[in-house]
């Protein structure tokens, strides 16, 4: 697996340029809840830039590409989960982390998803209706309904999960009243290390500190609006 971002060494990072840049402290409550939203912007920005990508001429060179690069980005967030015990009615709630559903698995077997209005038509005909080794599901309100109704035992799924809310965890200094760094009581980014500049960059942006390439970027859409504004008269 690829390797994440620290939550420490981000947040020191911020601390020192907002230092440089004489716009005070961040405190640690304050960094938690940014970081949070913006790990959330790039986590979206990943599906945005992947549909782009698909759309534009591949390479061949392995480390310009573009479509690869993404998917391992997102590939961070594909989760998992323990076997979940079907109930007596043959469901199963799905996790509330859960954004997209991969696979469900069944007795080893991966389960082929249908929607609720075919159960009657798959069920009427022996040789569409499911069976314990070629089972079907339904998933509707973040539940899963699996078929026949005969099946019992457990279900095992694989998802897209969205990113975990970060947090700096610390503990405060008892004489000094400083916040001293508690790893364990921390919750790092789940984003790809490649990142960690643009993730810097914007958590800097919500401080109020804006960097070179945000004001080269800025400077840029003024212009192209201008030249749409321009084109449309």
């Amino acid at each position: 697996m690829a390797a994440t971002i620290d939550v420490n060494s981000v947040y020191k990072a911020v601390l020192v340029i907002l230092e440089q840049e004489k716009m005070g402290v961040l405190m640690p409550v304050q960094f938690n809840k940014i970081a949070t939203q913006v790990q959330q912007e790039i986590f979206t920005e990943y599906f945005d830039e992947l549909n782009l990508a698909l759309r534009q001429p591949q390479t061949d060179i392995a480390y310009a590409d573009r479509v690869a690069m993404l998917d391992e980005k997102i590939s961070l967030f594909k989760r998992t989960s323990a076997p979940t015990a079907l109930s007596s009615t043959q469901t199963a709630v799905i996790p509330n982390e859960v954004l997209d559903l991969g696979t469900v698995i069944y007795n080893n077997r991966e389960a082929q998803r249908i929607q609720a209005n075919e159960v009657f038509t798959i069920n009427a005909s022996p040789l569409t209706a499911p069976t314990a080794f070629y089972p079907v599901y339904t998933y509707e309100n973040s539940i899963i309904k699996l078929y026949p109704s005969s099946l019992t035992g457990d279900v095992t799924l694989s998802y897209l999960g969205y990113p975990s809310d970060v947090k700096w965890g610390f503990t405060i200094d008892k004489d000094l009243g400083n916040y001293i760094y508690n790893a364990a009581d921390s919750v790092s980014f789940n984003l790809h290390k490649s990142d960690q500049p643009l993730l810097v960059a914007k958590i800097l942006g919500y401080a109020g500190v804006m960097t070179k390439d945000q004001f080269v970027m800025s400077i840029a859409n003024q212009k192209e609006q201008q030249v749409n504004n321009k084109s449309q008269r």
